[in-house]
Formats: C-alpha cells, structure tokens, sequence
C-alpha cells in the first residue's frame, strides 16, 4: 500500500493566466494495488531509480490528464452531433461497408 500526496482541488491540471484565489491542501491518499501491479511498480522503480510515490504520482497525473483531454473531446463530439454540425454514423453500416472494402481489397490481391 503507497501512501501518495494527491491535490484536492478540481483545478490541479488547468493553466492560469492569474493568480489564483484559494490554496491547494495536501492530503495523504492510499492506493490499494494488486500484488502484480506492486510487483511491476517496485522493479520499476528499481531499475529507475525513483521512488515509488514519483512514478505513481507521475501516472495518474498522466492518466487524469488523458481523462480530462478524452472527456473534453467527447463534449465536443457530442455539441457537435446535437447542432446538426456533424451526422452520426451507424456503426453496423459503417463496419458492414469496411468488410465489404476488405473482402474487395484481398479479391483483388495478386496472388503469391
């Protein structure tokens, strides 16, 4: 079990232009993993030469960061499709059609 420093405020990952008007609070948090993911996180940090908590503070900044970015997008999509901007496509015509581009495609293949 790591316990890792996290910042509680919403506001971590967002670039401000000015200051800012409340004060982050560090509280201890506890991550339960499974023993092979512990197992792979020490080797790592072995080999590394950084500390558990750096790496596992380094991952879920990344992962919250992917999350934020992959969120925003979907948003995005989503006043996209409701404006009449962009047309949703059905998923079972669409991957009908790439079958059928497939099976075109390796007809046409020379053969060996």
């Amino acid at each position: 079990m790591l316990r890792l420093p996290f910042l509680t405020s919403p506001f971590r990952w967002q670039l401000f232009l000015t200051g800012r008007s409340y004060i982050s609070k560090l509280t201890p948090m506890e991550v339960h993993l499974k023993p092979e993911t512990e197992s792979r996180l020490n080797e790592l940090a072995s080999r590394s030469g950084l500390p558990t908590d750096d790496l596992m503070e380094d991952a879920m900044a990344g992962y919250l960061q992917e999350v934020a970015e992959v969120r925003h997008t979907l948003d995005g999509r989503y006043d996209d499709i409701k404006s009449g901007r962009l047309k949703p496509v059905d998923g079972e015509a669409f991957f009908e059609s790439l079958r059928q581009r497939e099976d075109e495609l390796l007809k046409n293949r020379p053969p060996k």
